[in-house]
């Protein structure tokens, strides 16, 4: 295994602020192909019983339509 995955393996209990820039900045080029937003998302996340509870929040002004191929 690579350095990449083993350090992305590793179970810790929080992203440092880089790595939330990082995962936003991927999270809104992927919303933006399903609705037009209003801005930056924001992102909580919460240790459970089971792992992590990850809420990410952002506003958009609509909803894109797609057409069938």
């Amino acid at each position: 295994m690579n350095d990449i995955a083993e350090s992305i393996m590793l179970d810790r209990e929080e992203m440092t602020e880089g790595e939330e820039e990082l995962f936003l900045a991927d999270f809104k080029r992927v919303s933006d192909e399903y609705f037009e937003s209003d801005g930056r998302p924001d992102m909580n996340i919460t240790r459970t019983a089971d792992g992590f509870s990850v809420c990410i929040i952002f506003s958009a002004r609509r909803i894109k339509r797609f057409k069938r191929v």
